[in-house]
């Protein structure tokens, strides 16, 4: 008892133990919220680094991979059936630009598996999947390479044309559900880090103003009790404490709040809108291959017309369509759509974008986007009404040509359209990790201090009162 009774004096019996007890705790709650945003503003650099610089680089350099082993066995399957026999009969403008965009797929796939497998270290089952792709894809080089050594030989089309079904058999067995399946993995990946980021942000706002607000109460207290106890209106000195505390919490909740605003901005509304179209174009280019790989390949066409439906499919949705009732099906949802933007009957990837439509701009690239598509689809049609006619010729080069008016001209347009797009969201997507970084490194500073001054005109302001008792 008298050990309790000793310590009651020592800390709350006298005015001076008081203060000195009131003092120690509202310097202490102030250091406790300094240090929770000096933490809190830490974790959302790393975040902001992890976002900018692994997760969403990550996501984007798999999706750059699926186009180029798009895009490789599309050119391709364009320079056998351009090549003409030996060179006899050659359309040169296609063969050329083939063979160009050929070397271009190849070398992007090259740089997208070295930036993968760097990626992929410490994660035993991205390693394996980027490991198997390598080693496919250097199958899958010596295939394409046989076949256009055999289709330089006089009569060697027969043999090129078996070489070329088994690379894009491997293709499509292994090589791209590989991708894909980096594309899911390193999205989801994204995801999870979004949504654990999204959760400590809320959680570290919280802290933020349930102890500012404990602070600014205690600040209350102590100036109440000085009032009733010395008979003065105000303490100036705790008065600046109160209003350094309060603008500090301020800035402290408006910079938490602005980097899960930020946050949801990039993953949200323009992340999720980037994959969407970055599948979106991934698959159209499959889909330019399977008109190309319809033409050449004679025994195989119903395949790839189902192929291509199914593509098409993925891209805009329609129940119950064929190739022969796709297009009408497509203009008619699209009046409606046109009519009334909740008119969405259609699923696919576009779907998914015109579902996230967020940014100035973006709306009018996603219609012209559909639009251009719905150009290039109606090019199939007559590219099949052609082969179907015996114009095999004319076929190939309405496909294959790029004049004006061609079908490769409107692919070219429409894959233009989806690009306007796809920036419009990217550039958001660097706008609102920008916007993040700024608002930690802009306000962090200030809040912090603020609550330095306001810890330093607390004990500035009590040092009078308690020299009235030495």
């Amino acid at each position: 008892m008298a050990a309790r009774a000793a310590l009651r004096r020592r800390f709350w019996a006298t005015v001076p133990a008081r203060l000195r007890l009131l003092r120690a705790a509202t310097l202490l709650l102030a250091a406790a919220v300094a240090v929770l945003l000096v933490v809190a503003g830490l974790a959302a650099n790393g975040t902001w680094d992890g976002v900018a610089d692994r997760d969403a680089p990550r996501t984007t350099s798999a999706a750059d991979l699926n186009l180029a082993l798009n895009d490789m066995d599309a050119q391709a399957a364009n320079i056998l059936l351009s090549s003409g026999d030996a060179g006899k009969g050659r359309l040169q403008t296609p063969y050329n630009k083939a063979v160009g965009f050929y070397g271009d797929a190849r070398r992007e796939i090259g740089h997208d598996l070295r930036t993968l497998a760097v990626a992929a270290q410490g994660d035993r089952g991205d390693e394996k999947t980027v490991e198997h792709l390598t080693d496919d894809f250097a199958e899958y080089q010596e295939l394409i390479g046989r076949a256009l050594e055999n289709d330089g030989r006089s009569g060697g089309q027969a043999s090129a044309l078996v070489d070329y079904r088994r690379a894009t058999d491997l293709l499509q067995a292994k090589l791209l559900p590989a991708a894909r399946q980096l594309v899911s993995a390193n999205d989801d990946n994204f995801e999870h880090e979004y949504r654990s980021a999204d959760t400590v942000l809320s959680a570290q706002l919280a802290a933020v103003i349930a102890l500012g607000v404990l602070l600014l109460a205690l600040l209350g207290i102590l100036q109440w009790y000085l009032t009733r106890r010395f008979h003065r209106i105000l303490n100036p000195g705790l008065l600046c404490a109160t209003v350094c505390t309060l603008l500090a919490v301020i800035l402290g909740a408006q910079m938490l709040s602005a980097t899960s605003a930020h946050l949801r901005g990039a993953r949200r509304d323009a992340f999720d809108s980037v994959v969407a179209l970055s599948r979106a174009r991934a698959i159209a280019y499959d889909a330019n291959a399977d008109e190309s790989r319809f033409l050449l390949d004679q025994q195989r066409r119903d395949q790839y017309a189902r192929s291509f439906l199914a593509k098409s499919q993925k891209l805009y949705g329609l129940d119950g369509a064929t190739l022969s009732t796709y297009d009408s099906m497509l203009a008619s949802t699209w009046r409606h759509y046109e009519g009334d933007h909740h008119l969405l009957r259609f699923s696919g990837e576009f779907r998914r974008e015109l579902d996230n439509i967020t940014f100035p701009g973006e709306r009018a690239a996603a219609e012209k986007t559909v639009d251009t598509y719905a150009v290039y689809q109606r090019d199939d049609r007559r590219i099949r009404a052609l082969l179907a006619a015996g114009k095999e010729r004319e076929a190939v080069e309405f496909c294959m040509d790029w004049k004006p008016g061609t079908s490769n001209a409107h692919f070219g347009a429409w894959m233009a359209a989806l690009d306007k797009l796809t920036d419009i969201n990217r550039a958001h997507f660097t706008s609102s990790v920008q916007g993040g970084r700024s608002a930690v490194s802009g306000l962090l500073p200030w809040a912090g201090g603020l609550l330095l001054a306001a810890m330093l005109v607390t004990a500035l302001g009590l040092r009078p009162r308690l020299a009235e008792f030495r």
